[in-house]
């Protein structure tokens, strides 16, 4: 692991690190925000943030202003890269497949297999990495995310409650399996089985696996561009049946972009600081 930027902010510090990944076969980023707590040594609640389609690690850090908030309330930040990066990592037809398009699942079919592997990266190398390396309670780390980062959120959570006991989502994409953004992934990277998409898919999987959370928070702006892309009803309706409380925020007005989640982050971060007892 080695540090490739670090800046003061808030009493804390933004930081890149690189590392080389078994999982994705080549060398990865992520971004993490220590809050002062951090830094003195204090052990800290840590939140994953999994971005959306074409960013990267540095765009949550940028574009989204949570850093206040969380040095506010002692929070760690990490924000990993959306895909495998590189020049031997197969690349898409498309801004909405192959590099910054991971959607944070583990490919099974050629060539996406040799280096996407998004969801063990996440949920089993970074996550032992960050919590190997930094001041982070390790029963205390939630996930939230954007678009495909919010259905990487939902699904890996609900996957994975072990290691992430709070979720949240900003504008998700909730049934990829009826969207044809996530149709045109799960193609590419898992093939035609119907079964397996399912396990990749946040309405399939609460539907199975029933309450898992307290609560779900998401958010949604009405005026999204990609609205008919993220089925929030279909989520909702399945919560409902599966007895998961779901709070789904509607808001009319707000876009898909960050502009919509710099208005709300700091709400998510207080509800994450309350459902991992900060």
């Amino acid at each position: 692991m080695e540090l490739v930027q670090n800046n003061k902010c808030f009493d804390g510090e933004q930081r890149i690190y690189s590392f080389s990944s078994e999982t994705l076969n080549g060398e990865s980023r992520f971004g993490i925000f220590l809050p002062p707590q951090a830094l003195d040594g204090q052990k800290c609640p840590a939140v994953f943030f999994l971005a959306g389609l074409t960013c990267t690690e540095e765009t949550f850090a940028i574009k989204a202003h949570a850093q206040k908030m969380a040095s506010q309330l002692g929070l760690i930040l990490v924000t990993p890269d959306t895909s495998p990066r590189g020049e031997n990592v197969a690349k898409g037809d498309h801004w909405d497949i192959g590099q910054g398009a991971g959607f944070y699942i583990n490919a099974t079919e050629s060539p996406w297999s040799a280096h996407y592997q998004m969801e063990n990266c996440i949920a089993s190398e970074l996550y032992d990495l960050i919590i190997r390396n930094f001041a982070v309670h390790a029963d205390k780390t939630g996930i939230m995310g954007h678009s495909m980062g919010g259905h990487g959120a939902l699904t890996l959570a609900m996957k994975y409650p072990e290691k992430f006991s709070s979720v949240s989502a900003f504008a998700p994409i909730c049934a990829p399996s009826q969207c044809p953004w996530g149709i045109k992934a799960f193609t590419n990277y898992l093939g035609n089985v119907q079964e397996v998409w399912a396990q990749h898919d946040a309405v399939e999987l609460i539907q199975s696996k029933g309450t898992l959370f307290s609560e779900i928070l998401v958010d949604q702006g009405l005026k999204d561009q990609f609205y008919a892309q993220l089925n929030p009803a279909l989520f909702k309706a399945a919560c409902e049946k599966a007895g998961q409380k779901l709070t789904l925020r509607e808001h009319e007005g707000y876009d898909h972009g960050y502009y919509f989640i710099q208005s709300f982050i700091d709400e998510h971060l207080q509800f994450h600081a309350v459902q991992l007892g900060a």
